[in-house]
């Protein structure tokens, strides 16, 4: 194994540096007792116990976890569905043009987005509000969820599948008591993604939004225009802490699926 050279240490040390230390400074002012975000006063905790007395952020907080659960679950299993199809359809008529709209998001600006799915809800005479952002947020999310699902449908051992169907089993039940499971990881991850991405959407959820749902970002936008909060601190430092703890949980079941993966390897070849 070649070691880091000293460019590439300082490079990566450099990279880290600029990515983490804006996030431990915002960290360690979430604990400060003064109302001003840049001068250190003394360790408190009050700010986290304003944070959970104003009604607003706590509003917004409930409808932005209520539409990332839901748009999330949404995302999953179309992704999912349309994944399996891209992979395991082969060639079928208008093949093309269904990939194309399933990755259209991932290229297309925000903006865009958001506006055609105004134009959409305006023109469909659907009220905007907790609903529309839901049906936003599946739109650019599922397409995501359908990149991670198929890069793993792509490594995917299809004589497992075979032999389900050979015992047997139809090809939901294959598909249930096989894949699925295989394959779950990469589901887990997909719903995650989209969940991380809907609870940090802004732009798409400030066009499709209405008077009666604002989501967190949103709220936490329109408050830094008016000034600088400690309170914001706080709650940037419990979104944090929650992607974190959503990323080592996801890292800690790929790792057990992948271990199990290999056990079951090791004892197909040895039963071989």
């Amino acid at each position: 194994m070649s070691r880091l050279s000293w460019f590439n240490t300082v490079s990566l040390t450099l990279g880290f540096a600029f990515l983490y230390i804006p996030m431990i400074i915002l960290i360690i002012f979430s604990f400060n007792e003064s109302k001003l975000v840049t001068v250190w006063a003394g360790f408190s905790t009050k700010w986290y116990g304003e944070l959970f007395q104003n009604e607003q952020i706590l509003d917004a907080a409930w409808v932005t976890l209520r539409v990332a659960v839901f748009s999330s679950t949404i995302a999953t299993i179309l992704g999912t569905a349309a994944a399996y199809v891209l992979v395991r359809g082969g060639r079928f008529l208008g093949r093309t043009l269904f990939s194309g709209m399933i990755y259209a998001p991932l290229v297309m600006p925000e903006v865009i987005t958001g506006l055609s799915l105004l134009l959409l809800f305006i023109g469909i005479g659907l009220d905007r509000g907790i609903l529309t952002i839901v049906l936003a947020h599946t739109t650019f999310s599922m397409c995501f969820v359908s990149v991670v699902v198929s890069s793993r449908l792509v490594t995917f051992d299809q004589s497992l599948e075979e032999a389900a169907l050979d015992l047997g089993c139809s090809p939901a039940q294959a598909f249930r008591l096989v894949t699925l499971p295989i394959i779950a990881p990469a589901v887990i991850s997909g719903w995650l993604l989209a969940f991380t991405l809907s609870l940090d959407d802004l732009v798409i959820a400030s066009f499709t939004s209405g008077p009666s749902a604002t989501t967190l970002p949103m709220r936490i936008f329109s408050s830094v225009r008016l000034g600088l909060s400690p309170e914001i601190n706080a709650l940037s430092t419990i979104m944090i802490a929650v992607v974190t703890i959503g990323v080592i949980i996801a890292s800690l079941v790929t790792k057990r699926a992948m271990m199990r993966q290999r056990q079951d390897e090791m004892a197909a070849a040895r039963t071989e």
